[in-house]
């Protein structure tokens, strides 16, 4: 009986279409290069929607407080440190001498603040450039936004093999009001999102090559295939989630559930080719594997986010168990106890970082609770200024209002009750997945009621909305591997569907724009884009 596998390369594709690899993986659109060209182009359409005019308000606002003098003391010290009372206006007009004090206690791990420490360095490089200025220290979460673009453009092109659906998802996402302005302020939801949207797809495409490796070894007649060689799109898939994870802590979500996820599609896909002792085969070979591959590359990715606070003595907590004595610790050789120091530091810390979570619960004027997200019903303030003129108008408004753009919010709701019924009757893999990640963005904060949440919360659950939408879409045309085929005339009103929901969408957010990017406008026209009460109540206008 075999229980190794040999060497089988998944490219290229059986010419037969009865062979098990090609049932297993169809093939993906030709030429390749068309899907990177619509992939680039659509990254290229959000990234100039969402550099125009970065540097506007020429001032830090909303959590940019925290996040960008954090990322500015991680590049200058390697973990963050206290600054000025006065550290904006400081800032605002130029200056760049804003620290005092020591270590500062922060909240959330490193890694989105080193990501816009170094967008803005690289920022300062550049001819037209200057570090430390508005446009600075959001060019990174910009970069990111339109790269998570093209992300979903490929990761959608695969899930569904079709280019149209594939640009189709990207272009949704860029058009979504949520993810723009996240996209141009510099905060970490961003980069978490396109950390789990790039673990997410890396797995896809280990099930892609996994698939076509048990199906080939099938065709060539193997029934008892065991270790089918280096999962590396999986390991790095692992990295992006340990990285996700070290932005911000609720990616554990997403790693506990699409770890579990994969390793069910290598069952899946085992027991599809009829293979003699599927079970313990996939426990030894699949499952086991997997664990290291995810959780235990994201473990030490994350622990390698804290290097700057880890090589450095002066981080909140940094010395917490050097400073204590008595203990078994004490007789070691310095060379043994200092990284040991290191960890148990880090590890009160962390205790330190889950008790502020475990808390927090302040009133505020724009935290939402999970419920309302899908439907937008309390957008948060970034910025407002009513104070503003040159917009041919008596009284001028100038917002930055973070909120979806409501047609693709909207819209997903029903798209999520299709994937419901799409999973429930036929057990499509790709239903369940989006179902999936929707869940592990949005379920686990139900378990806090009393803590405070805001709608961006949702930021990374937003790509899986998205899917969801295009393989509705692609359900309604007929479009994609797999869809059902229709008649012609069924295939023009899906044609229509398709068409109006497109229109909608980009007629939406040309209409919310204004709201979302500081534009001054009338404050009239800031009054017809506020739909709801609670959203008036949101924008930080007047009620």
């Amino acid at each position: 009986m075999t229980t190794t596998a040999p060497e089988v390369a998944p490219e290229p594709a059986p010419t037969s279409k009865d062979s098990v690899r090609a049932r297993l993986v169809p093939p993906m659109p030709q030429p390749a290069w068309a899907g990177w060209l619509g992939a680039v182009l659509v990254a290229l359409f959000a990234g100039v929607l969402r550099f125009v005019r970065l540097g506007d308000p020429g001032q830090i606002y909303f959590d940019e407080t925290y996040y960008a003098k954090d990322a500015f003391s991680l590049w200058r010290f390697g973990y963050e440190h206290e600054t000025l009372e006065n550290a904006d206006q400081v800032l605002a007009q130029g200056g760049k001498e804003i620290w005092t004090g020591g270590g500062d206690f922060v909240v959330h791990p490193p890694l989105g603040k080193w990501m816009i420490a170094l967008g803005d360095h690289m920022w300062g490089l550049l001819p037209f450039g200057e570090s430390m200025t508005p446009a600075g220290w959001r060019v990174a979460a910009a970069v990111i936004g339109a790269l998570s673009v093209l992300l979903l453009v490929r990761l959608a092109l695969r899930m569904t093999r079709s280019w149209l659906l594939g640009c189709t998802a990207g272009l949704i996402m860029a058009l979504d009001g949520l993810h723009f302005t996240m996209s141009r302020i510099a905060m970490v939801d961003i980069f978490l999102t396109f950390w789990i949207l790039a673990g997410f797809t890396c797995l896809v495409i280990d099930r892609d090559r996994t698939r076509a490796r048990l199906g080939e070894l099938a065709d060539a007649g193997h029934t008892a295939v065991g270790y089918l060689g280096m999962r590396w799109w999986r390991l790095a898939a692992g990295l992006c989630f340990g990285l996700a994870i070290g932005t911000k802590w609720s990616a554990l979500f997403y790693l506990a559930a699409f770890g579990l996820l994969t390793v069910a599609w290598d069952y899946g896909a085992r027991r599809g080719i009829g293979q003699q002792g599927a079970g313990w085969r996939w426990f030894v070979y699949d499952a086991v594997p997997a664990f290291f591959q995810t959780v235990g590359v994201a473990a030490v990715a994350y622990v390698a986010t804290w290097t700057g606070w880890l090589v450095t003595s002066g981080g909140y907590d940094r010395g917490w168990a050097a400073e204590r004595t008595g203990g078994v610790l004490d007789g070691l050789p310095a060379w043994v106890r200092g990284p040991l120091d290191a960890m148990a530091s880090l590890a009160h810390y962390h205790s330190e970082m889950l008790g502020f979570h475990t808390h927090l619960s302040a009133p505020h004027d724009y935290a939402s609770q999970p419920w309302e997200w899908l439907i937008m019903r309390t957008p948060v303030a970034f910025y407002y200024d009513g104070e503003g003129t040159g917009c041919g108008a008596a009284k001028c408004s100038s917002a930055i209002l973070g909120i979806g753009t409501p047609a693709v919010w909207w819209l997903s709701i029903a798209a999520l009750a299709v994937m419901v019924g799409w999973w429930v009757i036929y057990r499509d893999w790709r239903a369940g997945a989006v179902l999936l990640g929707v869940a592990a963005g949005w379920l686990p904060w139900f378990a806090y009621p009393d803590r405070t949440m805001f709608v961006f919360y949702a930021l990374p659950m937003l790509p899986f909305l998205v899917l969801a939408i295009v393989l509705a879409l692609g359900l309604i045309m007929g479009a994609g591997e797999s869809s059902p085929r229709y008649s012609p005339w069924i295939r023009v009103v899906g044609g229509v569907v398709f068409g109006v929901v497109l229109l909608v969408i980009i007629a939406d957010f040309a209409f919310m724009y204004p709201v979302l990017s500081a534009e001054t406008i009338p404050y009239d026209e800031w009054a017809k884009r506020m739909w709801f009460p609670t959203w008036i109540y949101g924008s930080g206008g007047p009620s």
